[in-house]
């Protein structure tokens, strides 16, 4: 269904965990913590669900208060056979494996989840993280603050081994910065987020047919027709798995333009402008003539390497699938419709 709701434009509000008051750093005494769902959608996750839930039972967050729903979203590998497994292999924590094999879109899994879910607050990740041990226990302590409906934590670099991951590290593609500075309104990633669960009665859940830019929008929803706030949480932090092939890279780049493109739709943000063919050529030309030189030259003498080197032509690889994403991409119609959340 299509859930009407009245945009006020206002200014956001963006608290960092050091600007808080001493009392407010605290977070819960431990008597009174919130109970919390963890939601995780995946799909083919079987090469990353045994890394991903090793993590879970080290989680310092007392173990009583956590629930974790691990939302297969329609996998054609054993996703779904392990998740059962799980849950029946490690009793120690509450696992909840569930489906969604009726759309397939990782907001649906979401919402999926966010309906199951029991608990006051609903934290997410995604299967090709790793959260660290303090992870959950450092992104729920700022919503002691009565205010804070939101929490985004920080999103780091699995190690790598390949000349593409080094490439991404380097770049920082994956930290919440750039989604925290987002020129429009910052959001947080659902790689690494939390919101309390009765916002979603008010403005709804994830928009279960968007395929990419999904978090932008439930955020910038939340943010911009409500008071709550949005902090960040500096110390919650999980390790993502960056692209480790040009073609899985290019492609992630491409889901950002589109991403673009339906935000521009549904929010009207400014879209990116599109490169020249003379923009694309100086750039190259610039590298050829002077960066490779140089870059070369400090090689030799181990002051660089094949991540600088060959950083420019990977830029403008990713930079053109961007822009190709933006350009090719349109909003299906049904992404337009926010499901309902229903108590």
């Amino acid at each position: 269904m299509k859930l009407p709701y009245t945009l006020h434009l206002k200014p956001y509000t963006l608290v960092f965990a050091p600007m808080l008051t001493s009392h407010e750093s605290q977070g819960f005494p431990e008597a009174s913590k919130p109970q919390v769902s963890v939601v995780v959608p995946i799909y083919n996750g079987e090469r990353d669900l045994p890394d991903l839930i090793a993590c879970l039972p080290q989680q310092t967050y007392p173990t009583e208060k956590v629930e974790y729903l691990l939302v297969d979203n329609n996998s054609s590998d054993r996703t779904a056979s392990l998740l059962e497994a799980t849950a029946r292999d490690i009793p120690e924590i509450a696992i909840r494996p569930l489906s969604e094999n009726k759309i397939q879109s990782s907001y649906a899994a979401r919402n999926a989840g966010i309906r199951a879910a029991k608990g006051e607050i609903i934290a997410f990740t995604d299967a090709d993280c790793r959260p660290r041990p303090e992870w959950l226990a450092s992104l729920i302590k700022p919503f002691a603050n009565a205010d804070v409906g939101l929490v985004a934590g920080e999103i780091a670099a699995l190690a790598g081994n390949s000349f593409l991951e080094r490439y991404a590290d380097r770049k920082d593609v994956l930290s919440q910065k750039h989604t925290l500075a987002h020129p429009f309104c910052p959001y947080g990633q659902t790689a690494n987020l939390a919101v309390r669960r009765e916002i979603l009665t008010e403005v709804g859940l994830f928009r279960p047919y968007l395929t990419t830019g999904g978090d932008a929008d439930f955020c910038w929803r939340i943010l911009r027709s409500t008071d709550w706030q949005l902090e960040f949480a500096a110390n919650a932090v999980v390790e993502h798995r960056h692209r480790s092939t040009l073609r899985q890279l290019a492609g992630q780049w491409r889901r950002y333009g589109e991403s673009n493109r339906y935000l521009h739709e549904l929010h009207e943000v400014e879209l990116m402008r599109s490169p020249t063919t003379y923009e694309y050529f100086y750039r190259l030309s610039r590298w050829l003539l002077k960066e490779l030189p140089v870059t070369s030259a400090k090689a030799i003498v181990g002051k660089s390497d094949l991540v600088d080197i060959l950083r420019t032509p990977i830029d403008l690889i990713c930079l053109q699938a961007r822009t190709r994403g933006q350009k090719e991409s349109l909003l299906p119609r049904k992404a337009r419709d926010i499901q309902e959340l229903k108590e």
